[in-house]
């Protein structure tokens, strides 16, 4: 079969990665062309690879007749208009998370695909696609623990001193809608998909002070009252010391089932007069690796043979919706009811 050709939108830090594991590890697809209004990122992809067409404006990739598909990695207030423009350009679109910040986006993107449906669309979800996630997700589906009925998650980033999130926060969509929308969707696929009916949301500013301009936070705990009884607790963080630490318990009326509890980069564990210690993945790149690159397989997949991937756009939309409802809560310092 020919190969998917791909045409990859942003080269920041993870963009870069993406462009990487699609040219050289992602059997089934070829990086034909690679898009960003950043000089200094086009300057990257010109040395780095040597047969993609380089583009500054993404109307002239979208106009590219070699590229089947786009992989956008850009802002989230550009993801619904930039995967609309791609539809209506004939082009498969993979777009990382989150879907929108605005919930009336989502059902634009969702309303545009209805109208392409035989153009596929992915939201990055990319947890979905670790091992050790895929194996819980498959033990609680045949009963290990009995009825799953709560989940504790987090993601928590390891502390930037430099202050990226300050300033990121402008476009991030808080730290609820950023970094709570993987559990979100982790809580909701382990449980199997119950409706939410409540949010509660609280947090602190510990360290990045300047987030309290755009009225953000660097840590914050929610919860979600599913209609069902279920319950997923939520904690979210920007100020590790150790490094990345992402955390998942599913609770059962059988048993207990865990994800990442010791966060660390490898087996190697150290013994010395200070105690046990081992070293912690930095960032979330180094955690979650094999899982960006078994994604990008995933969708190659998917256009390839029609194999489905498991995540809908319906999906992408609740995480939204969940997450707009958290930042809410906090806001308000109230319950919001779904």
């Amino acid at each position: 079969m020919n190969p998917v050709r791909v045409g990859i939108v942003g080269l920041g830090r993870l963009g870069r990665r993406h462009a990487e594991n699609l040219a050289w590890h992602v059997p089934g697809a070829k990086l034909v062309a690679a898009c960003s209004p950043v000089s200094e990122e086009r300057e990257w992809a010109r040395a780095k690879f040597a047969e993609p067409s380089i583009h500054q404006d993404y109307d002239a990739l979208l106009a590219d007749p070699s590229v089947d598909a786009v992989w956008l990695v850009t802002p989230t207030s550009l993801h619904a208009s930039q995967i609309i423009a791609a539809l209506r350009a004939g082009k498969h679109v993979f777009c990382e998370k989150p879907l929108s910040l605005d919930l009336a986006e989502c059902d634009a993107v969702i309303e545009a695909h209805a109208r392409h449906p035989h153009l596929h669309v992915m939201i990055g979800f990319v947890r979905r696609f670790d091992a050790s996630y895929r194996d819980a997700f498959d033990s609680v589906t045949k009963g290990a623990i009995g009825r799953p009925f709560m989940v504790r998650s987090q993601t928590c980033d390891k502390n930037d001193p430099d202050g990226f999130f300050v300033r990121f926060a402008p476009t991030s969509g808080g730290l609820f809608l950023d970094c709570s929308v993987h559990d979100i969707d982790l809580a909701r696929w382990l449980l199997g998909n119950p409706k939410p009916k409540r949010v509660y949301a609280s947090g602190t500013i510990a360290i990045h002070e300047g987030l309290r301009e755009c009225n953000d936070i660097d840590n914050g705990v929610g919860t979600i009252e599913f209609e069902d009884g279920r319950l997923a607790v939520l904690y979210a963080s920007r100020t590790m010391a150790h490094g990345h630490d992402t955390q998942t318990e599913v609770i059962g009326t059988a048993g207990v089932l865990s994800v990442g509890r010791n966060p660390r980069a490898n087996r190697v564990e150290i013994a010395d007069a200070h105690g046990m210690r081992n070293a912690c993945t930095p960032t979330f790149f180094e955690r979650f690796e094999d899982a960006f690159l078994r994604e990008a397989q995933a969708f190659v997949a998917l256009l390839r043979d029609g194999m489905p991937t498991g995540l809908t756009l319906a999906d992408a939309r609740e995480a939204t919706r969940i997450g707009i409802a958290m930042r809410q809560a906090y806001e308000s310092g109230r319950a919001v009811e779904l």
